[in-house]
């Protein structure tokens, strides 16, 4: 089995561990625009070796996992290049876009647009941890242009890392991740520039900050080489998961101004239903 990861980071390298686990006769290839990145991942043993887009007509399996600007090139310049026995997969974080790039491929068959929804908050070769995918969703996207064959290649590997497959049209996924992650992270960003800046000012703020506010604020560390572009794509959901955020974080704003107690007991109260709602997500993993 020959595996080519493109862009090894996170999400990249702990998928070719986890290959090399299933699979240990597997020779994993790496290629990377990053040469320091490259060299870290063959001294970690993310990877064997590297390679050229010249040998992906030999691959059978291909992970494209560059930021989601980036993937909107290389993607098409791979799908020129594989033979038709290769499956390719890009695991990026928009799929509208992605799906849009080769929606007119004459091997658009060969690919199979996904989301392991898995990750953590670093980035590169050094971030790859092998189980990242165990009890993970997977968002697959317009199954039905891949070919059968290829198909069942794919999901036979994805089931065996242990993800949970869901399936999904892109625009429905572009909406609905906008909510769970995308707000999350730009959430973080801003409650770390808020506290940063009054930092500035009170150098013991931090001294005060215990797990809650380090976990809340932990996806702050994220790359924004990576973000900035998911931004970009999915523009017009982040604004209106932005719109309604706001609309809710003013809302408690003026309660507190009024000096509301009992409405805003009741708003945390209704909101602690979340509880229920993601102990259920976890029993059904």
């Amino acid at each position: 089995m020959k595996v080519f990861v493109i862009g090894i980071g996170l999400i990249g390298g702990s998928m070719v561990l986890d290959i090399k686990a299933l699979h240990p006769e597997a020779k994993i290839y790496g290629i990377d625009t990053n040469e320091s990145h490259l060299q870290e991942a063959i001294a970690l043993g993310v990877v064997d070796a590297g390679a050229t887009f010249d040998d992906l007509k030999n691959a059978d399996f291909v992970i494209v996992s560059v930021p989601v600007d980036v993937a909107l090139t290389v993607l098409p310049k791979v799908l020129d290049i594989i033979g038709d026995a290769t499956i390719v997969f890009e695991v990026g974080s928009t799929k509208t876009p992605i799906c849009e790039a080769v929606a007119n491929h004459p091997k658009r068959r060969n690919f199979i647009a996904t989301h392991p929804i898995a990750g953590t908050e670093f980035s590169g070769p050094s971030a790859a941890i092998k189980g990242l995918f165990q009890g993970k969703t997977n968002i697959i996207c317009e199954v039905e242009k891949t070919t059968f064959k290829l198909q069942e290649k794919a999901l036979q590997l994805f089931t065996a890392m242990g993800m949970r497959i869901r399936y999904m049209d892109p625009k429905s996924h572009d909406k609905h991740i906008a909510y769970v992650s995308h707000l999350s992270h730009i959430s973080a960003f801003m409650l770390g520039k808020t506290v940063i800046n009054k930092e500035k000012d009170e150098q013991d703020i931090f001294d005060m900050a215990g797990s809650g506010f380090e976990s809340t604020v932990r996806l702050a560390k994220s790359s924004p080489a990576m973000w900035t572009p998911i931004f970009k794509q999915n523009r017009k959901q982040v604004v209106k998961t932005l719109d309604e955020y706001i609309s809710n974080l003013s809302k408690f704003k003026e309660l507190l101004e009024k000096e509301d107690y009992d409405a805003i007991y009741n708003e945390m109260q209704s909101v602690n239903k979340i509880k229920e709602i993601l102990n259920g997500i976890n029993i059904k993993k």
